[in-house]
């Protein structure tokens, strides 16, 4: 199959990233190479022993801490963050962690214009685009912006042998899913595509290993790899009805991020496949199944991953109200918004059943 386009537009950022077991350790190499002298660390309070390791690495050049950072990035946090930021007179910003971490440095960053070093721990993605999640009053919005975008990636196979096995496999999917939507995306490129691929096909092979053992840096350098390609792809072309619905289900029902994402994924490719077989091919390929939503619900199932939203706390009373926010202002998407169908894929997702299209 052939991803060339006789006219095509493809974005790059100038962002460093480094791969490699025991990279964050550089850390302080790269703020000098920056020429920064007092950063600010950030994590959530899971992750707020990360702090003080991170200072080691700094070598004293860093100011302070921040370990505050949560789900859906909160404008309120955001703010308090920023302030600390302020008060610390911190030059850069040390954000270490997954997507809510990586979300709030990009919060202060697009409130201070002050340059960011991501050290991700998961695999969401967040910190290869220029896309920015904010959510206030029970909404998520997002936009895109160079502010936000990192200087800097260190991806640190090490730092992620101790992610458990099951947030493993919801940030994957979630990564995965960057790259599945980015194949049918209204302005995607042969560059986009090919990295889409290669994401997916870096997922498909380096998670069933790091299952197996969890402390294989090789496996777990691998799916980095595939991390960092899968949010290349989120960070060039635009998202379309899985990212909509999980932006309403996370920003409206506090469903957490990375579960709902790998829930509602093989769904919304199923609905969208009707629309986009051909773009999808590479994805059906890839997991062996004609239906490209069927070959990724068999995947999730053969990784463990969640199945229903309905384990993650949402009731089903509130799958209307999710359909009629889901397709209020809807993302471009390859296949029409329909308030019905949506409804439909809903139940599927929230009861765990192949959504029947």
């Amino acid at each position: 199959m052939s991803f060339f386009r006789e006219e095509f537009i493809a974005r790059s950022a100038a962002v460093r990233v480094r791969f490699g077991p025991g990279v964050r350790r550089s850390v302080a190499e790269e703020m000098e190479a920056l020429g920064a002298r007092r950063a600010l660390i950030l994590t959530t309070p899971q992750q707020a022993e990360l702090a003080d390791e991170f200072s080691a690495y700094c070598g004293g050049l860093a100011v302070g801490s921040y370990t505050g950072a949560t789900m859906h990035t909160p404008v309120s946090v955001s703010e308090d963050a920023t302030t600390l930021a302020g008060a610390l007179g911190a030059d850069v910003l040390l954000s270490v962690g997954g997507g809510s971490t990586i979300g709030l440095g990009k919060a202060i960053a697009l409130r201070t214009d002050l340059p960011q070093i991501a050290v991700p721990t998961t695999y969401a993605g967040s910190e290869a685009t220029p896309i920015i999640g904010q959510t206030e009053n029970g909404v998520k919005t997002t936009q895109s912006t160079a502010k936000v975008q990192p200087e800097v990636i260190l991806y640190d196979a090490e730092l992620v042998t101790t992610l458990p096995v099951e947030m493993t496999v919801t940030s994957a999917l979630n990564a995965m899913a960057h790259a599945a939507e980015g194949l049918y995306a209204r302005d995607r490129s042969p560059i986009s595509t090919l990295m889409a691929v290669e994401g997916l096909r870096a997922f498909r092979d380096g998670l069933p290993r790091v299952l197996a053992n969890p402390e294989d840096t090789s496996a777990r350098g691998e799916t980095l790899y595939g991390a960092w390609l899968c949010g290349t792809v989120l960070g060039q072309v635009g998202m379309a009805l899985h990212h909509k619905l999980c932006h309403t289900l996370g920003g409206s029902f506090d469903l957490p991020h990375a579960q709902t994402h790998a829930i509602v994924l093989p769904h919304a490719i199923a609905y969208n496949a009707q629309a986009a077989l051909e773009q999808l091919a590479p994805l059906a390929e890839l997991f062996g199944d004609s239906n490209p939503g069927r070959g990724l619900r068999s995947f999730a199932k053969q990784v463990g991953s969640p199945m229903a939203l309905r384990d993650l706390g949402l009731a089903e009373a509130d799958l209307d109200r999710a359909a009629d926010l889901a397709v209020a202002n809807p993302y471009w998407n390859p296949r029409p918004v329909e308030r019905d169908a949506i409804r439909k894929l809903l139940q599927a997702a929230w009861a765990g059943e192949e959504l029947a299209v």
